[in-house]
């Protein structure tokens, strides 16, 4: 029973991993770390009743390819776009704003992902610096599409 234990957790130790954990940032974090380290921004900005965004968190985000190059290339900030918590990025403080009873959008939400004037969640967002916007996507995103969307992005920087 102890060599079939051992030799268990020896072959779990030899398999490449399929957990690979998505690194994720605040904007806080994202452009301090930029500063040190230029890389771009993604912006997956969301809301917890969007149910595009859950399908992208859960299938998009899981695939190993796109974790391997957004952990490599990119700093991740998932952003849900109605939270009350301030913002500050450059001395500049960015706010929920109350929309009615119970709804809202923050500040930078609409900052970075308005297309045509209105927010639709979920958006892809790659922000050059605090100031640039290099991409803007406005609906569910599979893996690979984002992964060709970040190649190009990345190349064109």
């Amino acid at each position: 029973m102890k060599k079939i234990t051992i030799l268990l957790l020896l072959l779990l130790g030899t398999i490449p991993s399929s957990f690979a954990q998505l690194k994720t940032y605040t904007f806080e974090e994202a452009f301090d770390a930029s500063k040190e380290n230029p890389k771009s921004i993604v912006v997956f900005v969301h809301t917890n009743w969007c149910k595009y965004c859950k399908m992208m968190d859960n299938s998009t985000f899981k695939n190993t390819e796109l974790i391997a190059t957004l952990n490599k290339d990119f700093y991740f900030v998932k952003f849900d776009g109605e939270t009350k918590e301030n913002i500050t990025i450059n001395h500049h403080v960015y706010k929920y704003v109350p929309r009615g009873r119970n709804t809202g959008t923050h500040e930078l939400a609409a900052a970075i992902a308005t297309i045509d004037g209105q927010i639709t969640y979920p958006t892809l967002v790659v922000l050059e610096d605090e100031a640039t916007i290099l991409f803007q996507k406005s609906s569910y995103l599979n893996a690979k599409t984002v992964h060709n969307i970040l190649l190009q992005t990345k190349k064109a920087n």
